[in-house]
């Protein structure tokens, strides 16, 4: 875990570079240093069971179901990945990518063929062995000709998925060396098959720790222990209950006063004054997070690459890190691949530029420009005021920019990739491919700029089963320079994970994949 505290104790001995990234062996060490000194009761030895743990989630919608092909945000995410299901790998909280619901994989050389040994002795909530028929049903749920899950790009390249003995073997139409990471994807959670080719998801039935007990989409979710779970020394609570609150005073308000013991999303503004508050944590993580100003490129003015690079320009970076990341997190670069990302590579800085972002819109042919920009805090805490500073830097362009305030609540289906500019946040994803794939390949269900780029798609395919890493990498530069120069969307900062915990909560070093430690806080956390 980096916290704030340890951040600014490595800044002070140099080992933070620009990019924000922690150098070398000796800040290694500052930052075990750092955690005795800033960690307080959260790093416990000894798990114990027991207890009852409620959690706020800045997110949430009345029209949330249980199917995993719907999840878009990290209410879902938190209970349907982290309480109720197991996926066939999994994300350690060190980054490590270890088996889940598959014990062991291996891979012919081609990277074309891959077997998974499934887990024995798994069994589902309603009793249920878990069997090779759950985990071919499970991915297919995703493949069907009718589905519109995020996951679908990832597993368009199967070409046949069958059992073999108590094994699943994928061929895919052109091999794939990040397939097991894929695979952790939280979309692609294994629930129990109906017989027929199709999974239940109706009932929330799953393989992980917690049980739910009570729905109430938009509102809350209860949980129990599974007494049957099949992971030693993890789910150590008796029961979660799962709030919505997307209002960040208001779940700030249920921590301070005792209603619930963990929230996401802390409000940057006053996190300093929670901070001073002794039994309260403030627990802070660098990952890929990011936050984004997706355009509809199909529609007019955002077809024209002209606009698209002038709204690039007008927007100051490094000030927008300051006043709305108070200073939690780095400068995007109109990217969605973090330092932290494989095949991460450097590309020179966008900067705030008024001058160049006119010269752009007179040769568009958009002089004068005036457009609107959708956002609510839903989209990520603080997206309204980023939208308003956004205003006012691009004034300084020439561009007006109507803020609208859009509902917090269906913000996701009513607003993103329906508007045509708005505001949104990103976990990131491990690897380059995936990120790619998930959200800027043409076609796939979550491209909400809608952006189609003939060569980026092509490099897409190359890089995707090219062994040699040097040339992969430059593949990937390849591609990163083109979204940069020619994407629809405008990345303007790279956001740390900072939530909150009451000083009873304890826990082992924390996952930056996703918030809430990997989205795994449910079943790796515990009363101290």
């Amino acid at each position: 875990m980096t916290t704030r505290d340890e951040l600014s104790l490595l800044r002070s001995m140099g080992q933070i570079d620009r990019r924000g990234l922690i150098k070398g062996a000796a800040a290694l060490g500052a930052v075990g240093a750092a955690e005795k000194m800033f960690g307080g009761s959260a790093f416990a030895a000894t798990p114990k069971k027991g207890g009852a743990l409620k959690v706020a989630i800045g997110a949430g919608s009345t029209s949330d179901t249980f199917d995993p092909a719907t999840f878009t945000d990290s209410y879902m995410q938190f209970v349907g990945f982290g309480c109720m299901r197991n996926c066939l790998t999994e994300i350690d909280n060190t980054g490590k990518l270890v088996g889940e619901l598959a014990e062991s994989w291996a891979a012919t050389p081609d990277a074309k063929t891959w077997t998974f040994n499934i887990r024995k002795g798994v069994t589902f909530h309603n009793g249920k062995t878990l069997t090779t028929e759950d985990v071919i049903d499970s991915i297919n749920h995703h493949r069907g000709p009718d589905s519109k899950s995020p996951a679908k790009p990832l597993l368009a390249p199967i070409t046949t998925l069958k059992a073999d003995g108590n094994s699943v073997v994928l061929t895919l139409e052109t091999g794939n060396a990040d397939l097991p990471y894929l695979l952790s994807d939280y979309h692609i959670a294994i629930m129990p098959s109906k017989g027929d080719g199709t999974v239940d998801w109706q009932s929330g039935v799953g393989t992980g720790g917690y049980v739910v007990k009570k729905f109430e989409p938009g509102v809350r979710t209860y949980l129990e222990r599974n007494a049957n779970y099949w992971k030693a020394g993890r789910a150590h609570f008796d029961s979660i209950e799962v709030l919505s609150i997307v209002d960040v005073a208001a779940r700030t308000n249920a921590l301070t006063t005792g209603e619930i013991h963990l929230m996401d999303r802390c409000d940057l503004k006053t996190v300093h004054l929670l901070q001073r508050n002794k039994k309260i944590n403030i627990f802070e993580v660098t990952g890929s997070q990011h936050y984004t100003f997706p355009m509809i490129t199909t529609q007019a003015p955002f077809d024209n690459n002209d606009v698209r690079m002038a709204l690039k320009l007008a927007v100051d970076r490094e000030e927008m890190v300051k006043k709305v990341l108070r200073g939690h997190g780095m400068v995007g670069n109109d990217t969605p691949i973090a330092p932290s990302t494989s095949f991460y590579v450097e590309l020179e800085q966008r900067t705030y530029d008024p001058e160049k972002a006119k010269f752009h819109l007179k040769k568009g042919g958009a002089e004068g420009l005036t457009i609107d920009l959708s956002a609510a805090d839903a989209a990520f805490a603080g997206a309204v005021d980023a939208a308003v500073l956004y205003k006012e830097h691009a004034a300084k362009a020439g561009i007006t920019i109507n803020v609208v305030r859009e509902p917090n609540d269906g913000y996701w289906s009513n607003v993103w990739m329906k508007k045509p500019w708005g505001a949104c946040y990103w976990g990131g994803r491990p690897t380059a491919d995936w990120m790619f794939s998930t959200a800027y390949e043409a076609g796939v269900a979550w491209n909400d700029t809608f952006w189609d780029n003939k060569k980026f798609n092509q490099l897409l395919v190359e890089a995707r089963v090219e062994l040699d890493e040097a040339k992969r990498t430059e593949l990937y530069k390849e591609m990163q320079l083109i979204v940069r120069d020619e994407g629809g969307v405008v990345v303007p900062m790279f956001a740390n994970y900072v939530g909150a915990s009451s000083d009873d909560l304890a826990h082992d070093k924390m996952a930056g994949n996703w918030d809430l430690d990997g989205m795994k806080a449910s079943e790796r956390w515990w009363f101290a």
